[in-house]
């Protein structure tokens, strides 16, 4: 999960430049993501990942924090 955490980390500050991604755990819940950042990202994570993400998967908890973008990462790429 590590290589997927490093990857989501330059993901994220190519979007949003300049804000602590190890450390933050309300990405959503502090507006650092807001929506146009969400499906930039969600473009990027697809391409990144070669996933498809659902709309189920469009939920604040899933993109609070990277640990939680990997996570859900490893979900959809497990087929879960």
């Amino acid at each position: 999960m590590e290589e997927i955490l490093e990857q989501i980390y330059e993901i994220l500050e190519e979007i949003i430049p300049g804000e602590n991604y190890r450390e933050s755990e309300s990405l959503v819940d502090d507006n650092v993501l807001d929506s146009f950042a969400i499906l930039s990202l969600v473009t990027e994570l697809e391409d990144a990942f070669d996933i498809v993400v659902s709309p189920a998967e469009l939920i604040p908890e899933h993109f609070n924090s990277a640990e939680a973008l990997a996570q859900m990462v490893e979900r959809i790429r497990a087929g879960e």
